[in-house]
């Protein structure tokens, strides 16, 4: 097994520092207001760039790991599950939340064999993507799996997945039809289309 490549983002290599501390906020006070199984919820008081105060709703999330699994023919491995919180079936890339102290390319090793069975020979990063800025500090952290070999998945009790090897042209036709309508496998897939097409280098 071969990992490659893991950096992350949030920190001084991410856009410009100097032209950013006009924008940035400093915060006063974090308060707990709920703690899940998967997430949590805080509300902090921040400074803002003009001197008043604001409050902000953050969601507080662990992380997690996306693969896009490749097959020798560029077939893509997509996992098809409910999503109760949208109410409908949505297909989408192997993925799941770091465990406490799980490094990514650990979690994205782990999730590709719980969920498809899957292993691969070579697991390469990348890139790190925050899901939504806007309320919640999550990352999501993409990688894609090659030289794979079929075994048996291993899902967490509560999960109830299909597997299903789709070729990425009909993927990309999925995405504009609306049919696949998450946002991390939409990047995945567009960024595994020009992968495999010779567009772009990992």
């Amino acid at each position: 097994m071969l990992r490659e490549g893991y950096h992350s983002v949030g920190d001084s290599s991410v856009g410009d520092s100097s032209a950013d501390a006009e924008h940035s906020e400093g915060v006063i006070s974090k308060k707990q207001i709920f703690k899940g199984n998967i997430i949590g919820v805080e509300s902090w008081q921040v400074l803002l760039p003009n001197g008043k105060e604001a409050s902000r709703d953050i969601v507080i999330h662990p992380g997690a790991s996306v693969i896009i699994p490749v097959s020798k023919n560029n077939e893509l491995y997509m996992v098809r599950q409910y999503r109760t919180p949208v109410g409908e079936v949505s297909l989408e890339l192997p993925a799941g939340k770091l465990d406490e102290g799980e490094e990514p390319d650990v979690c994205a090793i782990r999730e590709l064999k719980e969920e498809t069975g899957l292993e691969a020979d070579k697991i390469q990063h990348i890139l790190s993507f925050y899901s939504t800025p806007g309320f919640s500090n999550e990352i999501l952290h993409l990688y894609i799996a090659t030289g794979l070999c079929e075994g048996i998945a291993c899902a967490d009790e509560d999960e109830f997945v299909t597997v299903e090897k789709i070729p990425i042209d009909e993927l990309t036709n999925m995405i504009l039809s609306n049919k696949i309508t998450d946002a991390k496998t939409i990047i995945g897939i567009l960024l595994a289309d020009k992968f495999i097409k010779g567009e772009a280098e990992i």
